[in-house]
């Protein structure tokens, strides 16, 4: 598979191949060709949008193991149409100081993930 839209890179460059090694095993990868199949593949799971114009703080919601979390290119964000498919109150945000830009995609996501972790138990942690 060789996809450089909408990634804004290739499945097959080198170091993002080095820099998932040691997860790999953990993943699961399916590139859709749209918005609409994607959401016809997740189904029934409960969608989060991670944006900087969530109304709710990305600590205040009370997850579920399978919950997804959308995520958008740092330097754009989510499109409004992925934002507006997600119901209101699933909008979450990261607080940031008012002077500061967003958090770089790599710590956003950890942040969000290990919190939605933390609230599992830490379910598979040794």
């Amino acid at each position: 598979m060789h996809l450089v839209r909408p990634l804004g890179f290739t499945l097959r460059d080198r170091q993002l191949l080095r820099a998932g090694l040691d997860y790999a095993d953990l993943s699961c990868l399916t590139v859709h060709d749209d918005w609409a199949a994607c959401l016809a593949q997740l189904g029934s799971h409960r969608l989060f949008a991670v944006t900087t114009r969530g109304v709710q703080r990305y600590d205040a919601a009370q997850y579920r193991a399978d919950d997804v979390f959308i995520f958008g290119p740092e330097t754009r964000g989510l499109p409004d149409r992925v934002i507006d498919a997600v119901p209101e109150e699933q909008r979450i945000r990261v607080p940031m100081r008012t002077a500061n830009r967003s958090l770089n995609l790599s710590n956003t996501v950890a942040v969000v993930v290990y919190e939605a972790w933390r609230q599992l138990g830490y379910n598979g942690a040794s």
